[in-house]
């Protein structure tokens, strides 16, 4: 390991082992005492001024109830993959309706060659629009944030206003089947059991 791969680990312990302590509301004396170390020592692990022996580490885990396992739990994971996407960047998409008044933001993509789960944001503005339906393999969930509509899934229509949920199979036929108060706005995300193909 490297100098400066040794001096963060050495502060991960220390922090490990400082929020154990207080945890259990020791003072350093305390655990000093139980895990047979000076009081000097053990502040020094604390504060990742010192690279405590093996040893050291186990007696100090004991002194604090803990595994040997629990005082290197998180370091060195991989850092995050999230993507944020922020407000107004969604990649606008063309999807059939889209000429009409639809606006189709993609809100987040799988970068792999199969996707898991498509999130767009949907806009409408055209309340005389004539609808296309839709059919997809997965779940279709949808989240109502502003107007009014009608929501057709098979036979069945319900009327979503802001705060409502829609959550159906998207085999079966559905879409917008009527605009009562515009503007429009909503998020549907679409989850595929197995990962469709790009």
């Amino acid at each position: 390991m490297s100098k400066a791969s040794i001096e963060s680990l050495d502060r991960h312990i220390g922090l490990q082992v400082r929020e154990a302590r207080l945890r259990n509301r020791l003072t350093i004396a305390d655990v000093a005492h139980l895990a047979e170390l000076s009081p000097g020592m053990l502040s020094k692990i604390e504060n990742g001024q010192a690279t405590a022996s093996l040893d050291s580490l186990v007696r100090i885990a004991n002194a604090l109830g803990v595994t040997l396992g629990a005082l290197f739990k998180g370091y060195g994971a991989p850092g995050g993959a999230a993507r944020l996407v922020k407000a107004g960047e969604g990649m606008e998409v063309v999807r059939r309706g889209t000429a009409k008044g639809h606006t189709y933001h993609l809100l987040s993509y799988d970068q792999g060659p199969r996707k898991r789960f498509e999130p767009f944001l949907i806009s409408m503005d055209d309340a005389s629009e004539v609808f296309p339906t839709f059919e997809h393999d997965g779940t279709e969930f949808i989240h109502m944030l502003a107007g009014r509509l009608e929501y057709r899934h098979g036979d069945a229509t319900y009327l979503l206003e802001p705060g409502d949920s829609l959550t159906f199979d998207g085999t079966v036929p559905h879409g917008p089947e009527r605009i009562l108060e515009v503007p429009i706005r909503f998020l549907t995300v679409i989850v595929y059991e197995t990962p469709a193909p790009e």
